[in-house]
């Protein structure tokens, strides 16, 4: 039996049932599912397992019984409800035989942690695969008493799932997969360093034991990759018992499978699961382990010992989260990240208002592991290795003595086991061991610590006897661990290894040490290496002198050869001798020459050292002080030289003083002066200088530097530099002038520079002085730069000597003004301005030169305007001439330039005419020149003429070389009567307009060229044709004898030659006989045989240079015939033509005559069949000279076409006339569901009444103004999917889909009635039974034990619910989901909003399978009435059932003695005065449960009264009541007991300041359990007066301080309320404006925020649209598609659409072999329907067909160019396939493939004509043509066959065709509508939320107010209390103060500890 359940519907319910399979093929199978669930057969789904694995012929034969699969529209959808999965978890057989080993080995609380790591385990091999980051979170929720464990791993299918649950299934034994084809045996990991393979999930057994060691119930929730289903289950302690005492089978439960996020299962006591599954939204795939039920025992210990157990599982899994060389903080170039970085986090949630606590693993940095790892300096790696494959990787880490101390981790792990005691005899020799009695090495097994197996020690490693120089403190001093593969065994809880010390001690285990893996040593050979590890490690590690802070590792270049090769570490500091050296310090050195004084700059010590470590030797460098006074920067010398007797203030000292001799600046004296403004004219001398070099004080040094206070010292000198910087003082353009280095001079007293001469060029310079050493020249000395003086002047120019002619333009023309420009230089050349007043003096021969005037502008003076004079020679206008430019006054004051003087602008034009007059129809010549002003030939590039002659185009030829000859067309003027004509031509130059115009006139005399033809017809007299006459003819008639003649201009008849005649042309006739032109015989003229035609004529001469026209119009010819024309062509049967027919007299050539006339009435006559002739009369129409016939009426016949024949004489004519049905008149039902016609109640009628209108012979009618509707008795309910009533459509049918039919049981009458303009149209009835619906629920029944009690806080009895349905029997066919049980106090009909919803189970007896059962509910704990809601929602849009029920709560059984209210803590003084002396004063105690319900009824005893102290107090004196005694009692009656007054005595002893418990103890006569005693904790103090005082100012702070509180905290809250509805505001503003533009991008303009009425008119408008769209009929594929499943694609009929009718008619007949072929994805697929149809149904495999070459071109398309322009718009007819929007893109491509394997290259075009050429066309260019198809119906195949039958279409009502797709805007108005609504509901939200955040700000402002003014008043009284106390003081007591070890001030603080504890513990 297979469960399946019909998902495929979001908005119906699923549906279940179980359905046999044994023996069915997957074929049968599906048929059976599609009767089961009624499933069309054209319905394409999927079928999947609940892995969502699509089911086909071999997954159907290995799927096992009880299995449960889904019916879903694709693989991928989401499931709509929850759905259950019946599995089934038989613990495995090794349960039986290894059952007794898996036990937690911890003590006490301990053993959380290894059961949390197993939950771990499970997660890391979940996660092992994942490509990024491993998270693990382990969540404790202790305010739900739960613990979660989640991962992001790859999850679990049911199948896995269902593996999970069986006990002791391991993973070499369990099958993952539902199908033993897809199963996957285990595969071993490949080999990782240290075992870090994650694959540590592994016997089945901890996963389950662990969380049945934490809690008492475990919920999975898992989801896999590739599935999108969540799969859900739940085991638990009280399940499992249940089940036991009932004899149920104990390991056989439910799964859950349901969508990510859904909740609904879920109840009110586990509410918090909620918003873990919503979670799961968000996540790919992940597990979560739920463990509820978690003992208080255990919460304590997971809350106080947060830090303990994370550190342990930090510890557990160090290498996992750190990596395989683990958590080194000192190095991060140690860190391995080889895999997926792993976070494991825990989570401690507690009740408000305390904050979760949160840690991730990795930040843990004490576990021992990190510990041991950042402690050792060394590593000795080794490997062993075992016969049977077994690999451990081990590593021993040396921790040194430094200094002072042994460095070996102290041990935190509390997890150890029992310690070993201590030998008297070696205690002192193991008291100073770093390691102790410790064993050295912890174990990993596959990279995660087995805690309880350590291993002390192998026979290598131990300290040998004798034969070794290393100390045995040495052996102490390293820890160890050792890696392994999972070939050694370790216990099911992963505590404790095996096997591993007992293998690893065999002799076949072999040790190698890693270093040298390739040569197998001996145990001996690796004890050697060992220990000589050991020896290096002390030599270099246990050190005494501390270097700290390591910079790095360098190969020091200052050292000797032998030296180089080995590295130094650098150190930033050191320790040495207890004081601390640093980077910077000053420091003195000792027995070094000199002696050093400076700053430390670096430690160095010898060897490859990183990190802090201890050495005797090392390095320091020094940098030399003061700097500048030393040539080396600094010295490094050995650390031992360091004076540590130097104090900071003698170095300093000495520094300050040595800085005295470095040279400070220079001292500049000029002795001639500086330069005025610093500016030096060219060729100036610069200088004398005198420079001295000064210390800081201005004191002259002697031009020496005293180094190191040894030697006559350094000697100084200056160096003189002299720098050109340029114009700009651009450093790039430097360039050093002079430079020369002055020694000092006695006599001068410093450094003598003499003048320098020759600086003449001019810019910017640099005067530099500088102190070098003048051994060298260097400028600075010990690092520093020596001092240097800098002196800035500029050189500027001379005065005016010389000029040069600058930017003159080598050639110039007459008369066009230019300038001279002329540059003004000095001596040396240097520009220079002009000196004033310069007048320039111009010469040039043979021409005239003058200027206007001269500017100046710094260097430059322009002479302006100068113009040149005079006659060029014409045979050399480019004549060369020398410009003298004389400026008198300057040294050189004459310039010549050669200069070229062209022809000027121009400036007239010449025109002269060689043909003056001309003859008519010739060309004229004119000779035109253009002139300067001077009269010179101008050329000029672009100069045109422009020639005007009146009645002649414009002519513009090129003048640009000055002169040119212009010949204009030949001129054709009209002469008239032979006279000349004379003509003006007008000359000009376009683009100079200061040149004149030139205008002549012209002379055309006549020419002899024929310019006149004249027509004539010649019979017996002359007619002639004037020009565009009209003429009338007979038509038809032949128009002979016409003649034509030709004149010339002067109006002379031209003889007509062969020559002329060869030129003449008419536009009538074709083939001309022109032998008779030459006699001027024109071709006879054939007259047009209708009369609107009118014919042109026309004869021409010379290409109708010379023409003449004429229209020729046809007259009517003799009547031929009679024409009979009907204004209409239908008429309705029994009415009258409403449109005459017109009678026509026509000729042969169906030209009117217009013959008739009035009398020509009597002479007609007409017949036809059933015509009415009484009202048929004939008149005369005067204005068309026709017949107009009216009175056609037809009384009977049938309908369609009628012959109706008209006679005139000898005349006779037929037309058809359409008969139609005749007026509505009664109504027919032509389809509708088979009768007897039965339904069930609230059901849909399952076919449509489809009503057709009909006139009173029964032909239906379609008058749309017809409105049909149904009547149905009162007591019937009708729910239709169009109104009650409604017109008929275009065909006269209406159609009635009746969707519910709602009434009580019985027989009914449906009348159908119809009206046209109020006129009753009669029409059928149908009968119809009304059937009761077994499955609608109409009634529920609760049946329970009415004489329970129900006690606080216990379990409600059983609660079994029966659904009654409307027939009155039990149903169960609902979701037991929809079945809630409702809880609130008090008793109401309405529920109230705050109320318990609890969810029903399934019954447990199986004769009650149809009831559902609430089992044990929680009783409230609160004593009182209570009502009880059933309801069931079968559907949330109908009123759900309900049935109610009260229950009283009564008190449970007493447990405890409690006061009727909390008294506050007493405070008692000793004293006299009873009102000190009061503890309790008017209080009843009371017998209550543990809810505090009174439960004394029938309860009498005694309550004893004592004092003592409290737990763990130290014994003291105890106060005595009043009577000195310690005891008193009171009676107890009906569990209650009243204290009047309790006080104790007058001068009570006791401790002053000590709090102590007032103990009530009851005792009753019949003890029911033990009964809790009541305790009050009090305060006793010896001082009354102060005290009292103190204590009442203490407790009025308390109040006022939590009333500050309190203030502060509702004004955080009220804050908090603000912010969190400010941000809604700002969401759902944000919502609304993202969903405004996805709204714009879909066409919806929207371009503000809408009203929810206007977005309410626009999803009305677009509803009504897209309803419109889907009631338009359209044309639907008519073959039953009857073969559906996952590897069926479809009929080829149902695949595709097809918009245009003529492209469906012709492609579904090209295809009509084929449109039932049922195409399949797989061959196999297809030979199984082949096989199940009995070979009866043609069937095509998608992975045989050869699918040809994509985006083939068109065959008149090669290179993208087209052959030829084809006719008939041709287009491959498969590009006129549109597919169904439902497929998904893989099966379109695949459709589309299909349809060009069977269409091919078949085109579609307009007509056969088009379809032949384009096919003759295509052939000519050597190509193939494939079939072509044409609208109308032809087919022209790939042979080029066309004709017969074969190739004619049929019409399309014959054929199976495609369907018509719906409209591209019918799916985009379903996105704007779906667009709509999501915007309307994000309006809607955004109105509330503002509408609430505005109603509440006002509040919120004023709430704030009062608050702050309340919080300001407690601050000021806290104040004054405050004050109050610092005045009281506390006087000695009277007794017990000598006791006393605390002050009285802190005494007073006690009570109020002691009440919080007090209260917490209550």
């Amino acid at each position: 039996m297979i469960t399946v359940y019909d998902c495929r519907f979001e908005n119906r319910p699923v549906r279940k049932k179980t359905l046999e399979k044994s023996g069915l093929s997957l074929y049968t199978f599906l048929h059976r599912v599609h009767e089961e669930f009624s499933i069309p057969k054209s319905e394409i789904f999927f079928v999947v397992t609940t892995d969502r694995t699509v089911v086909d012929d071999a997954k159907f034969e290995e799927l096992q019984d009880s299995s449960t699969i889904y019916l879903l529209q694709n693989r991928q959808q989401a499931l709509p409800v929850a759905t259950e999965e019946t599995i089934n978890f038989i613990p495995h057989y090794n349960t039986l035989l290894e059952s007794g080993t898996f036990e937690y080995i911890a003590e006490g609380q301990q053993g959380l942690s290894c059961a949390l790591a197993e939950l771990v385990d499970n997660s890391l091999s979940a996660t092992a695969k994942n490509e990024g980051v491993r998270t693990i979170e382990i969540r404790l929720l202790f305010d739900k008493s739960a613990v979660i464990v989640l991962d992001n791993g790859c999850g679990m299918t049911t199948k896995q799932l269902n593996n999970w649950a069986v006990y002791r299934l391991s993973k070499f034994t369990r099958e993952n997969s539902t199908f033993k084809s897809e199963s996957e045996g285990y595969v071993r990991p490949k080999p990782v360093p240290r075992s870090l393979n994650s694959d540590i999930s592994y016997f089945g057994v901890g996963g389950k034991q662990a969380a049945f060691h934490i809690g008492d119930s475990v919920r999975m929730i898992s989801k896999s990759v590739n599935c999108p289903d969540v799969h859900e289950l739940v085991l638990s302690k009280e399940e499992f018992q249940k089940k036991e005492r009932n004899k149920e089978d104990v390991f056989e439960g439910t799964m859950l499978n349901r969508k990510p996020g859904d909740y609904l299962h879920i109840t009110n006591n586990e509410a918090f699961l909620r918003d873990v599954i919503k979670e799961e939204t968000t996540k790919d795939s992940f597990t979560a382990v739920v463990i509820t039920g978690v003992s208080p025992k255990h919460i304590n210990y997971l809350r106080q010992g947060f830090e303990e157990w994370t550190r342990q599982l930090a510890h557990i899994y160090h290498y996992y989260i750190h990596g395989f060389d683990g958590n080194c903080k000192t190095d991060n170039s140690q860190r391995s990240d080889a895999g997926p970085r792993i976070d494991i986090l825990a989570t401690l949630v507690e009740k408000p208002p305390k904050t979760p606590r949160s840690k991730n693993l990795r930040q843990v940095d004490d576990d021992m592991q990190t510990k041991y790892i950042n402690s050792a300096v060394d590593t000795f790696k080794f490997m062993a290795t075992t016969p049977d494959g077994g690999l451990v990787e081990g590593a021993i880490r040396y921790h040194p003595f430094l200094y002072d101390r042994e460095t070996y981790p102290q041990d935190v792990n509390l997890h150890q086991g029992p310690a070993e005691e201590i030998d008297d005899e070696n205690e002192s020799g193991t008291v100073n061991q770093a390691r102790g009695k410790r064993d050295i090495f912890e174990c990993f097994w596959n990279g995660r610590l087995i805690p309880y197996t350590t291993v002390s020690e192998f026979d290598w490693c131990r300290r040998p006897s004798k034969g070794t120089s290393v100390p045995a403190e040495c052996y102490s001093r390293f820890s160890g661990v050792l890696f392994t593969n999972d070939k050694f065994q370790v216990n099911s809880s992963k505590q404790k290894f095996m096997d591993l010390e007992l293998k690893l001690k065999e002799k076949d285990t072999l040790f190698t040490p890693v270093f040298n893996v390739q040569k197998a040593s001996k145990n001996r050979n690796l004890q050697k290496e060992f220990t000589q590890w050991l020896q290096k490690c002390h030599e270099q590690f246990d050190k005494q002198v501390k270097f700290i802070d390591y910079k790095g590792t360098e190969i020091r270049k200052d050292m000797p050869n032998k030296k180089m090769p080995h590295p130094w570490a650098i150190f930033s500091s050191i320790e040495l001798d207890g004081k601390i050296y640093k980077e910077g310090q000053i420091l003195k050195s000792q027995k070094t020459s000199p002696i050093l004084y400076g700053t430390v700059v670096n430690f160095f010590l010898c060897g490859d050292h990183k990190g802090d470590v201890f050495a005797t030797g090392g390095e320091v460098e020094i940098k030399h002080k003061p700097e500048g006074l030393y040539e080396e920067l600094t010295k490094v010398i050995p650390i031992t030289k360091i004076d540590r007797t130097a104090t900071d203030e003698d170095i300093k000292t000495h520094i300050e003083n040595e800085r005295k001799k470095l040279p400070g600046h220079l001292k500049v004296d000029w002795p001639e002066g500086e330069l005025e403004n610093a500016v030096l004219l060219a060729g100036n001398p610069l200088g004398p200088l005198k420079v001295q070099i000064v210390n800081s004080d201005g004191v002259p040094i002697s031009s020496r530097i005293h180094a190191g206070g040894q030697g006559a010292g350094i000697k100084l000198g200056v160096l003189l530099r002299v720098v050109y910087n340029g114009a700009t003082m651009d450093e790039s353009m430097d360039e050093e002038v002079f430079t020369i280095i002055a020694p000092y001079v006695v006599k001068h007293n410093g450094h003598w520079f003499k003048k320098i001469e020759n600086l003449s060029r001019l810019g910017k310079y640099t005067l530099t002085l500088n102190a070098v050493v003048i051994e060298n020249e260097a400028t600075d000395f010990g690092g520093r730069e020596l001092p240097s003086y800098e002196h800035k002047f500029t050189i500027k120019e001379g005065n005016a000597e010389s000029f040069t002619v600058t930017e003159l333009s080598p050639s110039q023309h007459v008369g066009v003004p230019f300038n001279i420009p002329l540059q003004i230089k000095d001596r040396y050349g240097h520009p220079t301005k002009p000196p004033p007043k310069l007048q320039p003096v111009l010469q040039c021969s043979g021409l005239e030169l003058n200027y206007e005037k001269t500017t100046c502008s710094g260097i430059l003076l322009t002479i302006n305007g100068v113009k040149a004079k005079g006659r060029l020679p014409q045979y050399q206008q480019d004549r060369s001439y020398d410009l003298n430019v004389i400026l008198p006054g300057l040294k050189n004051d004459k310039q010549t330039v050669r200069i070229i003087f062209f022809p000027g602008k121009p400036h007239s034009l010449h025109v002269k005419s060689k043909t003056n007059p001309v003859e008519n129809g010739n060309p004229v010549s004119f000779e035109i020149e253009v002139h300067d002003e001077a009269g010179n030939i101008t050329a000029n590039p672009k100069q045109k003429v422009h020639c005007k002659i009146s009645g002649l185009l414009s002519v513009m030829k090129d003048c640009s070389t000055g002169k040119i000859v212009l010949d204009t067309k030949p001129i054709n003027q009209k002469i008239v009567n032979g006279e000349p004509q004379m003509l003006k031509a007008t000359f000009d130059l376009p683009s100079h307009q200061q040149v004149a115009p030139v205008t002549t006139e012209l002379m055309v005399t006549p020419s002899s060229r024929i310019s006149r033809m004249e027509l004539f017809y010649q019979d017996e007299e002359k007619l002639e044709f004037r020009n565009n006459e009209t003429i009338k003819w007979q038509a038809g008639e032949v128009l002979k004898n016409l003649f034509y003649k030709l004149y010339d201009e002067a109006g002379r008849e031209v003889p007509i030659t062969a020559e002329i005649a060869s030129h003449i042309e008419v536009t009538w006739g074709k083939n001309i006989d022109q032998r008779d032109f030459p006699k001027g015989r024109l071709p006879d003229l054939q007259v047009p045989t209708h009369v609107d035609e009118e014919h042109f004529c026309q004869v021409s001469y010379l290409d109708k240079n010379v023409s003449s026209c004429f229209k020729i119009i046809p007259l009517p010819n003799e009547p031929a015939r009679l024409k009979a024309t009907p204004l209409q062509n239908a008429v309705k049967l029994g009415e009258t033509l409403s449109g005459n027919i017109k009678l026509e007299l026509m000729d042969k050539y169906e030209n009117i005559t217009r013959k008739l006339t009035a009398t020509c009435t009597e002479s007609f006559s007409v017949e036809a069949e059933g015509l009415d002739k009484t009202n048929i009369s004939f008149k005369w129409m005067e204005s068309n000279h026709s017949i107009e016939v009216t009175g056609v009426r037809f009384r009977s016949g049938s309908l369609g076409s009628r012959e109706i024949c008209f006679s005139y004489k000898d005349f006779t004519e037929s037309v058809i006339l359409k008969v139609t049905p005749g007026v509505p008149s009664q109504l027919k039902l032509v389809s509708g569901p088979e009768q007897p016609l039965q339904v069930l109640n609230g059901h849909n009628i399952p076919e449509p009444f489809i009503i057709q209108l009909c006139d009173k012979w029964g032909n239906p009618s379609p008058d749309q103004n017809t409105n049909v509707k149904i009547e149905c008795p009162s007591s019937l309910m009708l729910k239709l999917t169009a109104n009650i009533s409604m017109p008929v459509d275009a065909e006269g049918k209406a159609c009635f889909v009746v969707n519910t039919v709602k009434g009580s049981k019985g027989h009914y009458t449906l009348q159908f009635e119809g009206s046209l303009n109020d006129k009753y149209i009669p029409g059928p009835s149908v009968n119809l039974t009304l059937l009761p619906d077994p499955n609608k629920p109409v009634r529920l029944s609760v049946d329970y034990d009415t004489s329970a009690r129900f006690p606080a806080g216990g379990k409600f009895p059983v609660f079994s619910v029966t659904v009654f349905s409307d027939e009155g029997s039990p149903m169960k066919t609902f979701k037991p989901a929809d079945l809630s049980m409702f809880l609130w106090e008090g008793v109401s009909t309405v529920p109230p909003e705050a109320v318990t919803e609890l969810k029903c189970r399934k019954p447990i007896e199986e004769e009650r399978k149809n009831c559902y059962e609430f089992r044990e509910e929680e009783i409230p704990a609160r004593v009182g009435e209570y009502t009880i809601e059933f309801s069931l929602k079968p559907d949330k849009t109908e009123d759900h059932l309900r049935h109610q029920i009260t229950v009283l709560v009564v008190a449970n059984e007493p447990v405890k003695l409690e006061p009727d209210c909390q008294p506050p803590t007493p405070v008692v003084f000793y004293c006299t005065d009873i009102t000190n002396r009061l503890l309790v004063e008017n209080m009843t105690l009371k017998i209550t449960d543990q809810f505090g319900n009174l439960a004394g009824q029938g309860l009498n005893g005694t309550v004893f009264i004592s004092i003592k102290c409290p737990e763990g107090g130290r014994n003291r004196s105890l106060p005595l009541f009043e009577g000195k005694t310690s005891t008193l009692h009171i009676s107890l009656k009906e569990g209650s007991a009243h204290i009047n007054r309790l006080a104790i005595m007058e001068n009570s002893p006791g401790e002053n300041g000590s709090r102590y418990i007032l103990l009530f103890r009851p005792e009753v006569t019949v003890p029911p359990t033990s009964l809790t005693p009541f305790e009050l904790p009090f305060q006793f103090y010896n001082d009354a007066e102060n005290q009292q005082k103190k204590f009442e100012l203490m407790r009025k702070k308390d109040e006022l301080t939590n009333a500050a509180k309190n203030c502060e905290v509702l004004s955080e809250s009220i804050r908090k309320k603000r912010d969190a509805f400010e941000n809604k505001v700002k969401d759902a503003d944000q919502k609304e404006f993202s969903l405004r533009n996805e709204l714009n991008k879909r066409g919806v303009n929207i371009e503000h925020p809408s009203s929810i009425t206007a977005i309410e008119e626009c999803l009305k408008e677009k509803t009504l649209e897209v309803e419109k769209m889907e009631k338009v009929r359209r044309r639907v594929c008519s073959i039953s598609n009857r073969f559906s499943g996952p590897d069926v694609l479809g009929m080829v009929g149902h695949l595709a659409f097809v918009a245009d009718d003529d492209a469906a008619r012709l492609i579904s007949w090209q295809l009509q072999g084929d449109m039932d072929c049922v195409i399949t994805t797989t061959t196999e697929a297809a030979h199984n329907i082949y096989k199940d149809s009995g070979g009866n149904q043609q069937v095509t495999a998608f992975d045989s067909i050869h699918v040809p070459q994509e985006n083939r071109p068109m065959p008149h398309i090669r290179n993208g160019h087209e052959l030829f322009k084809p006719p008939g718009n041709p287009t491959f007819a498969r590009d006129l396939l549109t597919y169904p929007h439902k497929q998904q893109s893989c099966d379109t491509d695949k459709v589309k493939k299909v349809f060009e394997t069977f269409l091919g290259d078949t085109i579609l075009m307009d007509d056969l004509h088009s379809a032949t050429s384009y096919r003759r066309e295509v052939v000519k260019n050597d190509i193939s043509c494939p079939t072509i198809l044409t609208r109308q119906g032809d087919r022209l195949s790939a042979r080029g066959k066309f004709g017969g039958a074969q190739n004619r279409a049929p019409s399309i009502d014959k054929l199976k065709v495609f369907g018509a797709p719906l409209p591209e805007r019918y799916y985009l108005l379903k996105e704007q509508i779906d667009g709509l609504r999501s915007y309307r509901a994000a309006v809607e939200d955004k109105q509330k939320v503002e509408k609430d955040h505005k109603d509440h700000s006002v509040k919120w402002v004023n709430e704030l107010l009062q608050n702050e003014t309340k919080k300001n008043g407690f601050t000021k009284e806290l104040q004054d209390i405050d004050r109050q106390l610092e005045s009281a003081s506390v006087r000695p007591g009277k007794r017990g103060a000598e006791n006393s070890a605390e002050s009285p001030g802190i005494v007073t603080k006690r009570p109020r500890r002691n009440s919080v504890s007090r209260n917490l513990l209550t």
